[in-house]
Parts: structure tokens; sequence; C-alpha cells
């Protein structure tokens, strides 16, 4: 009898855990994303006005073009979260024809300021409501921003090479 107590009492106590961890802040994403966009500057900045437009490999994107991707996902994803119209389309910024250093550095952090809007316009409990992204996989808003954090870590992180082969030194990571 006191066993099953305990039990139970423990099943409540984690059921309470896991519903706390649920709730989804929007100021501690909102801080990441803030974090995640002057971390990405620092790769901006770093690249040289000639490295924009150079190629690891001829069947790769150009610097330019990789980053103008992360902020035409950024779009995407935060359409998909909020609702609002992607003012760019699928893959708009990628294929604009201005891929010059302040162009790109302007869009990417544009891109930014919108998922950060975006966040900022939603409560925790809308985070928390589902939607689908991409017409087929249903997530919740905040998993929709979580999807995005991701692509953008990767695409950012892809670009390592392309500074390594610009003789630029790489910023240091910057988790806080």
């Amino acid at each position: 009898m006191k066993a099953n107590k305990i039990l139970i009492t423990l099943f409540i106590l984690l059921g309470t855990a896991r519903i706390a961890h649920s709730q989804v802040s929007v100021d501690h994403m909102v801080k990441e994303w803030e974090r995640a966009k002057a971390y990405t500057k620092e790769y901006l900045d770093a690249m040289p006005e000639a490295g924009y437009s150079s190629k690891p490999t001829a069947d790769m994107r150009s610097f330019a073009a990789q980053m103008l991707h992360l902020a035409d996902a950024n779009y995407g994803f935060t359409s998909a979260a909020t609702g609002q119209k992607n003012p760019y389309g699928m893959g708009g910024l990628e294929k604009s024809t201005d891929q010059s250093k302040a162009t790109v550095i302007k869009e990417v952090m544009d891109s930014y300021d919108c998922v950060i809007a975006g966040i900022k316009s939603l409560t925790s409990a809308q985070l928390s409501e589902t939607t689908k992204l991409f017409g087929r996989f249903e997530l919740t808003k905040a998993e929709v921003f979580d999807k995005d954090f991701e692509h953008q870590t990767h695409q950012r992180a892809q670009t390592v090479a392309y500074l390594h082969l610009a003789g630029v030194k790489v910023p240091a990571e910057k988790l806080f």
C-alpha cells in the first residue's frame, strides 16, 4: 500500500514536470534566436567581399547563396508557424542577382528579425498549437521554429569551409 502511494506520487510529480517542460517560453526562444543572429553576423562580417561569390566546388552554392538559402528558410519556417505571408516566396532570396556582401548581410539579418518578430507575435499557448509544415509534417509552432533553428545552424556550419578557403579565421563558438 505504501509502495503504491509512493509510485502514484512519483507519477504525479513526473507528469507535472513534463507539463512544465512542455510550456514554451517566448523569451527563451527570442534569446536563442538573437544569439544565433549575432553569431551568423560574425560569419557574414568575417568573409571578405570577394569571398561572397566563392564556391568550394562547382556544384556547391556560393557563400552568398548559402547564406541567402538560410534566410529563405527563416522566412519559410516563420510563415508556416505564424501564417504570415513569406515576402520572397520559396527560395526567392537565393535567386537574387545582387549577392554583394552588403545586400546579403542586410537580407540575412532581416530574416532573423522576421523570425524573432514571429516568435514575439505568439503566446506560449499559441507556440504549443499544431500546424502543418510543408503541408505534411504536423508539429507545434514551437517545433517549427526549432526545425528552423536546426536548419540555420546547419547552413551556417557549412560555411566554415568557405571561410577556411578564403583564409579567414572562423568565428569562435557562441553557445551563450
